[in-house]
């Protein structure tokens, strides 16, 4: 029996038992008959069922994949420095220092098992909509475009990880015991075609039977969004990778794709450009609130929750201690690295070397950094923060000093996404939103597409539109070269915390430059007479490491074992 025949057969008992109690007599079908043509034509059901499979992307929320905490992989880059040094909470930073802990026997970040149970249960919706359900043609297509916007979701995942991965496009490939990996090419180009299919049949937004705006639910901008995203990806590989990382036959994507996969990223993004000139998206103003309002113009694709029916823990995660005392976790903290990325409000690089600018650092910042970081002398729920090394409830700690300091190690703590009005985190947990894509990172992928494409006047102007609505000037990058430096920087400020800092790193095939033999900074603020002195010191007790061989992590060994047909990736 199918786990919807299951969920369904379960249900019905239930609604049986309950008329059975009233002495309600009703005409039932025998519980031992029931076929996959009464369940497929129940409208019901069929909605159960699809919305059942959006639940996978609860595992990635706050970005948590693919190691299961918070932040965690921000945490394995320059953005955010994990607190602890112990395995579990610090497991972020003894990957980040130690290489040699990711192989194929405990590949360290892996969703293989996961993904592919997920992508059986959407190729058993695809094949009973089709086989079974007696609904119009209209609804089917539908229906089929929201799995194959959640199928293309989960292999955007393993192929970021894996590079090749096995395709299975419909149930029929489940009944083989044995199949093989696909090119990465093949992989890129599979999830690209299920991502033109949803945008080609989702609506631009759904509807509540009594009219208002229906969310959660995948629409054609988040479609376009997400195979704006995947073209990218593609293109960064065929263009940084060039088979120098990697020997297997069935990795890299091919030098000339570059240029039609980066036109592709571009027609996609458009797409979504031209949804916004229509009113369906706009970038804020008010950066702080688009993550503290779930009706953000910005919200392309999101995560509700609801207080005390579904929630999370993100605060408990991040907040400073002083909110809890004893009680809150403080996983990860910003670095000193990703503070000084923060520009002036005049659009002027910071710099400590500049008298007025150390000594007042915190001073005349741009807005976006405000409203992600919290910083000595910052007002946070009523009290003003004191993040020195005398700081009694929010001070600073020495990495290694203590395995679970529950306290900042940098300095700082993070402020993006935290509730600024939740005082009861412990008790009531927390119900912001989670926007898996933001309108803000369409228009740097549109910015980043024109740039490759040589189309440095197009690049510009995107940039600058968003650059305009966080109250920057235009950019005075002019070339191609500088407009990718430009573009990794906006990616760094206003994508911080939003999981997406150590994926450019690999896609750029920067990583092994950027995350290996270094340790990155924090400030140990103390007091000196009157005055504060801001000292850089090393947040890491050892060197970072991330080797070339990282690029394409292992298969799990006991998954290549159990299939005849299944290579392990080449160097491991």
């Amino acid at each position: 029996m199918s786990l919807l025949k299951k969920y369904i057969k379960e249900a019905f008992l239930l609604i049986i038992c309950c008329f059975s109690l009233q002495s309600c007599k009703i005409d039932v079908t025998p519980t031992d008959r029931y076929t996959e043509e009464v369940i497929w034509n129940n409208p019901g059901s069929i909605e159960l069922y699809i919305n059942d499979m959006y639940q996978e992307f609860r595992r990635f929320q706050f970005g948590t994949f693919p190691i299961g905490y918070d932040n965690a992989t921000d945490g394995l880059t320059d953005l955010l420095k994990y607190t602890s040094s112990a395995s579990g909470n610090g497991t972020v930073n003894i990957l980040a220092t130690d290489a040699s802990r990711i192989n194929s026997a405990s590949p360290g970040l892996n969703y293989w098992a996961n993904a592919y149970t997920r992508i059986r249960r959407i190729n058993e919706f695809l094949d009973g909509i089709h086989t079974y359900a007696q609904i119009d043609n209209g609804k089917k297509l539908g229906y089929e475009a929201e799995a194959r916007f959640i199928r293309a979701y989960i292999y955007f995942m393993l192929v970021k990880l894996h590079g090749s991965v096995i395709i299975m496009k419909d149930l029929s490939d489940h009944t083989k015991k044995d199949i093989a990996r696909s090119s990465e090419n093949d992989c890129w180009n599979f999830i690209a075609s299920d991502l033109e299919y949803a945008a080609a049949y989702l609506p631009k937004t759904w509807k509540t039977v009594e009219g208002g705006k229906f969310d959660g639910k995948a629409t054609k901008g988040a479609a376009l969004s997400m195979l704006a995203r995947t073209w990218l990806y593609a293109a960064s590989i065929a263009e940084f990778d060039k088979k120098q990382f990697n020997a297997d036959p069935l990795t890299g994507v091919s030098a000339d794709k570059a240029q039609t996969y980066y036109t592709n990223a571009q027609k996609a993004a458009q797409g979504v450009v031209d949804l916004a000139n229509e009113g369906y998206y706009a970038l804020s103003a008010d950066f702080a609130n688009i993550f503290q309002n779930k009706n953000s113009t910005e919200s392309i694709f999101r995560i509700d929750f609801v207080t005390q029916l579904l929630t999370h823990q993100y605060d408990f995660g991040f907040v400073p201690p002083g909110d809890d005392p004893g009680q809150t976790m403080v996983y990860g903290v910003p670095t000193a690295n990703l503070v000084d990325e923060f520009e002036m409000a005049d659009g002027n690089k910071f710099n400590w070397s500049t008298p007025a600018m150390a000594n007042d650092p915190y001073a005349n910042r741009e807005k976006r950094f405000y409203a992600s970081i919290l910083y000595n002398g910052a007002v946070w729920k009523g009290r003003t923060l004191n993040t020195t090394v005398n700081g009694t409830l929010d001070g600073f700690v020495a990495y290694g000093s203590m395995s679970e300091p529950r306290k900042t190690v940098t300095g700082y703590y993070a402020k993006k996404m935290l509730d600024p009005t939740n005082t009861t985190i412990l008790t009531s947990k927390s119900t912001q939103s989670w926007h898996e894509i933001r309108y803000a990172e369409v228009i740097l992928i549109l910015a980043e597409a024109k740039a490759m494409l040589n189309d440095v006047s197009g690049s510009r102007t995107a940039l600058n539109q968003l650059r305009g609505m966080r109250s920057l000037p235009n950019t005075p990058a002019n070339s191609k070269a500088d407009l990718m430096k430009a573009i990794e920087h906006e990616r760094i400020v206003e994508l911080a915390f939003e999981g997406h800092r150590f994926w450019d790193l690999r896609r750029w095939r920067k990583a092994h430059q950027t995350l290996n033999d270094i340790r990155f900074r924090g400030h140990k603020i103390s007091t000196i007479g009157n005055s504060l002195n801001y000292e850089s010191v090393s947040v890491d007790d050892k060197d970072r490491e991330f080797f070339p061989s990282l690029y394409y992590l292992p298969i799990l060994d006991t998954e290549v074992q159990r299939n005849g047909m299944l290579t392990q990736i080449q160097g491991w």
